[in-house]
């Protein structure tokens, strides 16, 4: 066979190659991998809520107005404590936060019985959110909410633009620091009623919607 007909042969190829990967769409995750992710509770991306710089706590020494305070976690993730100073608040749950103010309070008072409540979640502002990529009239990135929906965060987004493939969109979700991707069939849920991958999104979720390559 002439060079030139090789030649022809290997574009083609090629050609072929580049077209097949065009129309395939993004790479799912091992089905274990998909089962573990959609076994997360959905209300909250963390099993115990961890303070951090920006977050603002109530804390609550009993019987002992004077030493209650409402501070912020400082940018050091420090908060400043009447009798005992700067405590480290960034890393620890607030019952931990509570427990460290007690042992430091025991000098002090006979005792002491401490409360942390979190009335600002500054620090998840980020990490808490979910957004919509791709192939929709409006990328969006949105507090999540409990409860919210793939279905939810599609109409936030104006819908999906006519070139969407929709049936290969994909959620992506952290799991134990890993990626998981989760297929979503859009078009099932949007043109067919099949709401069997209207998964309910959990903080930090992704949902990538696709754009057909022509």
């Amino acid at each position: 066979m002439s060079s030139k007909y090789s030649l022809k042969g290997l574009l083609m190829s090629l050609t072929a190659v580049a077209f097949v990967a065009g129309c395939a769409g993004p790479q799912s995750s091992s089905q274990e991998a998909i089962d573990e992710a959609l076994n997360l509770q959905t209300s909250t991306s963390v099993d115990e809520y961890l303070l951090g710089p920006t977050d603002s706590v109530q804390i609550s020494v009993w019987r002992n107005e004077d030493l209650s305070i409402s501070v912020p976690v400082r940018p050091d993730g420090r908060v400043s404590m009447p009798l005992i100073g700067d405590v480290m608040a960034t890393g620890k749950t607030p019952e931990q936060l509570a427990t460290e103010i007690e042992e430091g309070l025991t000098g002090y008072i006979r005792e002491p019985q401490v409360t942390v409540v979190v009335t600002s979640m500054g620090s998840h502002e980020f990490s808490d959110r979910v957004r919509v990529t791709g192939a929709v009239n409006e990328s969006i990135s949105v507090p999540h909410r409990s409860g919210m929906t793939v279905l939810d965060m599609v109409l936030s987004a104006g819908g999906a633009n006519p070139f969407a493939q929709l049936n290969n969109s994909m959620l992506y979700r952290s799991v134990d620091d890993k990626m998981v991707a989760i297929p979503v069939r859009l078009d099932d849920i949007l043109n067919k009623g099949d709401v069997t991958t209207n998964y309910r999104m959990r903080p930090g979720d992704i949902l990538t919607v696709p754009e057909r390559n022509f």
